[in-house]
């Protein structure tokens, strides 16, 4: 048997999870001297308030080699475990060092997802369909290294305090934003992220700005599903998000996810991104 595990940067929702019987592994979040597992004894919210009482962004940390070998409990099974972007934590590192460990780099597969969030999320299914489909643990990390380059993950940024109590932008760059009201569109790219454009007006506008740019990529894109993603959005700008790409009449499967404590820590509160694999 073929079982597909993932690190909880993926950001797959519990009917996901249930429904692919996919085994996820904790990031830990830590705030302050006190440490959580993502996903377990954590929420967003938790974190969001934390945050803005301190002044401070959460640090996150991999799951250790250890705990990565007590989720590869049978040897007679084949493993892929899932990890987000090695440019952005140690996660894939440790899980290939876990296999290396257990002398079972032969039947444990560790993808580097290049990515982020449901940019794991929609590897992560593509994999599952493969392995009841009866494919080998080779032939689906074959495939899905084929999907990666393909993934279109991208999100646009309410705010900019969490990106720079993060480091991950300055504090004029911060400050002029938040005067100036722009949300920057993130993508991710070659497993790292990049900014590519700025928005300005209301969430429920530069939501759908943000969408409708992407229109004759969603059009291109492969039909099975597609993902909107967020970190706390008003249910009326999800909803209308929905709608849109239901009008598209393309995707399959239209799945809403909410972003997990690992990756809220760094986008804050209101972010939103649409996200599929290109055709």
């Amino acid at each position: 048997m073929v079982r597909i595990l993932s690190d909880s940067t993926c950001d797959l929702s519990p009917e996901l999870i249930e429904r692919y019987d996919i085994k996820i592994i904790p990031l830990y979040v830590r705030l302050g001297d006190a440490e959580y597992r993502d996903g377990i004894d954590i929420t967003p919210g938790d974190l969001y308030k934390w945050s803005d009482e301190n002044n401070a962004t959460p640090k996150t940390a991999a799951p250790g080699i250890s705990f990565f070998t007590s989720f590869i409990n049978d040897p007679g099974d084949e493993y892929i475990i899932f990890t987000i972007s090695s440019s952005m934590s140690s996660s894939f590192n440790n899980a290939r060092l876990a296999a290396e460990e257990l002398n079972m780099t032969d039947r444990v597969f560790v993808i580097d997802s290049r990515n982020l969030s449901t940019g794991i999320g929609l590897q992560v299914l593509a994999a599952c369909e493969m392995a009841e489909e009866g494919m080998s643990g080779k032939e689906i990390v074959d495939e899905i290294s084929a999907i990666i380059p393909k993934v279109r993950a991208s999100f646009v940024i309410d705010t900019l305090t969490y990106l720079y109590r993060g480091g991950r932008c300055s504090g004029l760059s911060a400050l002029l934003g938040a005067a100036l009201k722009l949300h920057p569109r993130i993508a991710v790219s070659n497993g790292e992220m990049h900014p590519e454009k700025k928005y300005r007006g209301s969430a429920k506008k530069y939501i759908s700005d943000y969408v409708r740019d992407m229109e004759q990529d969603l059009l291109n894109a492969r039909s099975e599903r597609v993902f909107i993603t967020h970190s706390g959005c008003d249910p009326e700008t999800i909803g209308s998000v929905r709608d849109y790409l239901t009008e598209l009449k393309h995707f399959d499967e239209i799945l809403v996810t909410r972003a997990g404590s690992v990756i809220s820590s760094h986008c804050g509160p209101g972010t939103l991104g649409v996200l599929f694999i290109a055709g």
